[in-house]
């Protein structure tokens, strides 16, 4: 969810491998998937793939310096009664480029943040909907399914939950996935962009890779680590395990096991969010209200397709996961 609510507020190369499909340009850095894709004019970029991270009507995000240093004609668009800027396309390589945006109100052009970050910008969940995505984790391989796909015969599915209208049009693109942990339902947001970053305490217990001090994690709300904690002394906490924030310096907690769509994983750290993160923040934006975000800690084990026209995602156990029953 990196960088969703500042933009709330207002692989390995592109080449084609079959009809319809499409290699993203990517590198995968300690859980997490990076576009990359090169201009014509010599120019890159570095975008967070990120689920549950920002955009809207179709459209990725970079930051007005990218836009600047690719040279990018800049104009603003009109969204009911928010007026962002937005950016032309870049003209991509060939064998270096991203799929397009699905036509939307402003068109085929880019949103333009004035905020600056670590990275150049992002395809989130105002892009990735309308799509079939596979984010294969073992092979760090991003792919833009075509026409043609079909479900892995090995892989489970899951039903994604989406905010819809009365015409029963998804409304946002953030998806709710249900999962189980110590036999209890959890309902989730699928965020591929669920970051951690541990404190050396936290790195010590957990083990989570890390590039430049950020991995991959999942979110609990403060809530259910309290009530995990009184059931289970037994589960490893770790107070100040994470200091994303550094502020706000958060527990994270291991739990043994964790079930999606029928497969087992585990053990798995979860790291605290308070509960209006996900209880009010993001229940605004989703179909009902989440308990925290799964993320790359879980989906490392899985080659994931997620079908965002018929809100399922499929999990093809890649790595450490077993069937739950």
């Amino acid at each position: 969810m990196l960088f969703a609510a500042a933009l709330l507020a207002i692989a390995a190369s592109a080449a084609t491998t079959a009809p319809g499909i499409q290699v993203l340009p990517t590198v995968y850095e300690a859980g997490h998937f990076y576009a990359v894709p090169e201009t014509t004019g010599g120019g890159s970029m570095k975008l967070l793939v990120d689920t549950g991270g920002g955009g809207g009507n179709g459209m990725y995000w970079i930051t007005a310096a990218a836009a600047k240093r690719l040279h990018l004609k800049t104009g603003t668009c009109t969204l009911g009664d928010e007026h962002p800027t937005v950016a032309q396309l870049p003209d991509y390589r060939p064998d270096r480029g991203l799929p397009a945006p699905l036509p939307g109100p402003c068109g085929a052009v880019l949103m333009v943040t004035p905020h600056n970050y670590d990275v150049d910008g992002q395809l989130g969940a105002g892009y990735l909907p309308g799509r079939v995505w596979t984010f294969d984790y073992p092979a760090h391989r991003l792919v833009l399914e075509g026409p043609g796909w079909r479900p892995d015969p090995a892989a489970h599915d899951s039903t994604l939950g989406f905010p819809r209208d009365a015409e029963g049009k998804a409304t946002a693109g953030f998806a709710r996935i249900a999962i189980r942990v110590d036999g209890r339902p959890l309902d989730m947001l699928l965020d591929t962009g669920a970051t951690a970053h541990p404190t050396a305490a936290g790195k010590r217990a957990s083990g989570t890779p890390t590039v430049d001090g950020f991995g991959v994690t999942s979110y609990i709300a403060t809530s259910v680590v309290d009530r995990w904690h009184k059931a289970h002394p037994d589960w490893r906490v770790v107070e100040k395990g994470d200091d994303l924030r550094p502020a706000r310096p958060t527990r994270i907690i291991e739990v043994p096991a964790v079930e999606v769509a029928g497969w087992k994983v585990g053990p798995v750290w979860f790291t605290e969010q308070p509960d209006r993160a996900y209880h009010v923040f993001m229940a605004s934006m989703m179909d009902k209200p989440v308990e925290g975000a799964l993320g790359g800690n879980v989906f490392e084990h899985f080659a994931m397709t997620i079908d965002y026209p018929h809100a399922r995602a499929y999990f093809r156990c890649a790595v450490d996961c077993a069937a739950a029953h």
